[in-house]
Formats: structure tokens, C-alpha cells, sequence
């Protein structure tokens, strides 16, 4: 057997974990469930909300336009986006109108293309320059951000939600295309970029480093935000004890 050194890791290779308070990117609540959002409400970390028609479904809302109208009752001072349904431009475009009604702290969530891959460009355009405040959504590629923010030019406040989450679920490392939207995203500083559909918690330290404005958060993942700055000595005790009681409460025997 051949002899192997053991490799010393070097300390600035070790985790450096940051307080929540440390944060610079805007955290927004991600669900579709009322009492979660007013118990995110609540947090002092949280900036804004988002949500979308399959969280609703999921959530069991059988009444888009009630559960919308009901928890802007709350949420009246934080930016919060609802999205549009339709599978037809025209159609989007008056869903698009009747959500703006709701409140100024409302976005509009635009879809990249409709189901037939046709791009929203064009829609994103005409509800730019009736000032409609829109959350382009769906996006996965540097041209689609290119071209959103040419439609938003003259926008008044506007985000574009690039899905980094299923980006890293193709195998691809998404920090390299999140760092080139970035670069396009600030030539308009009422533009923001916002990481969607982040894996674990670790995401929003990577995008918090790399400078990204937003990342939008289910609750379930809010809530490990406990274990940041964690000693990870105590964290292994506390894994080999789980196994040990739920081995012992098992009653395995070998």
C-alpha cells in the first residue's frame, strides 16, 4: 500500500459563515400559504414576497383573486408579486392590469415565453410603458436577460427572476451566468436581479457574495437560517446523537 499524507486543509478554506444581520441581499418569502406569509411578516431579514400559481395549487387556493386581495390586507408596505396565467398575450395583458389594481406594492409576474415558446417581449414592453411594475419570471438564459431589459427600458421598478436552482439541477454551475445578468441588470438601477428557486441555504450566501439583489425563499428553507455561524464540532455531535437515539428508540439489534 502506498503511503498517503494526510492533506491539511488551510483555514481560509474552512466555512465562513456570516450572521443573517451580515446579509446585503434582499430576502423575499417564497409561498403561497397565508398564516407562513404573515409568519414571515414577522421576520426582520424578510424584504418582500413572491408566489406563483403552482405554490397556490399546492396550497389548496381555489380563489386567486380572494387569497390575493386578503393577504395584501397585511402586506401593504413590502414588495409582493403575483403572477399572470393565461397562455395568450392579450389575455396576460388584462390578468396583467387587474393584478397592478391591486396595490403600488404589487409586481406583476410576466412568464419568459408562453407555453408555445413564444417570447413576452413585446408584452413586457406594453406593460412597461403603462408603468406596470413586472417580475419577468421563468428566466433561464443570458440572452433572455439581455433582451427583458431591453424591454423594460423606462421601467419604474422591475424584477428579473433568473432560476439559478434548476439551472444547478441540469448539472450546470449557475454563479457564472448570475455574475454576467448582474453585469447587464445594473446598467438600469431600477432594475433587480433575483435568484430563484435556490436549493439550499447555502444559496443565499452565494448570491449575497456575488452581489445579486434578491432571492426569493420557500419558509421551509427560511427556517434553517438557526444553524447559521453553527459550530460545526457541535453540529457533528449533535448527527452522531440522532443516529445513536433513533438507532436505540429503533430497538436495532446486529
Amino acid at each position: 500500500m502506498r503511503n498517503l499524507k494526510l492533506l491539511k486543509v488551510p483555514v481560509d478554506a474552512e466555512p465562513r459563515a456570516k450572521s443573517v444581520s451580515d446579509l446585503k441581499i434582499e430576502v423575499y418569502a417564497d409561498g403561497a400559504d397565508k398564516a407562513g406569509i404573515l409568519e414571515m411578516y414577522g421576520k426582520s431579514f424578510i424584504s418582500g414576497f413572491t408566489t406563483n400559481p403552482t405554490l397556490m395549487k399546492k396550497s389548496g387556493i381555489q380563489d386567486y383573486t380572494a387569497f390575493a386581495r386578503e393577504v395584501l390586507k397585511s402586506i401593504t408596505n413590502y414588495p409582493i408579486s403575483f403572477e399572470v396565467f393565461s397562455d395568450e398575450f392579450s389575455e396576460m395583458e388584462k390578468q396583467a392590469m387587474t393584478i397592478n389594481s391591486w396595490g403600488p406594492n404589487v409586481f406583476v409576474k410576466v412568464p419568459i415565453t408562453n407555453t408555445r415558446k413564444e417570447p413576452s417581449y413585446s408584452l413586457i414592453e406594453r406593460l412597461t410603458k403603462k408603468g406596470v411594475q413586472l417580475n419577468v419570471t421563468a428566466v433561464f438564459t443570458l440572452d433572455q436577460v439581455r433582451k427583458s431589459m431591453e424591454a423594460l427600458e423606462g421601467t419604474r421598478a422591475a424584477i428579473i427572476s433568473v432560476f439559478a436552482g434548476r439551472i444547478a439541477d441540469t448539472g450546470v454551475d449557475p454563479i457564472p451566468l448570475m455574475k454576467e445578468s448582474l453585469r447587464f441588470v445594473s446598467k438600469n438601477p431600477k432594475v433587480k436581479l433575483l435568484w430563484a428557486s435556490p436549493r439550499e441555504l447555502l444559496n443565499i450566501f452565494q448570491a449575497d457574495e456575488i452581489g445579486c439583489h434578491i432571492i426569493t425563499v420557500t419558509n421551509d428553507l427560511l427556517k434553517k437560517l438557526d444553524g447559521v455561524g453553527k459550530n460545526l464540532e457541535e453540529f457533528s455531535l449533535e448527527t452522531v446523537k440522532m443516529f445513536y437515539d433513533d438507532a436505540k428508540k429503533a430497538g436495532f439489534k446486529i
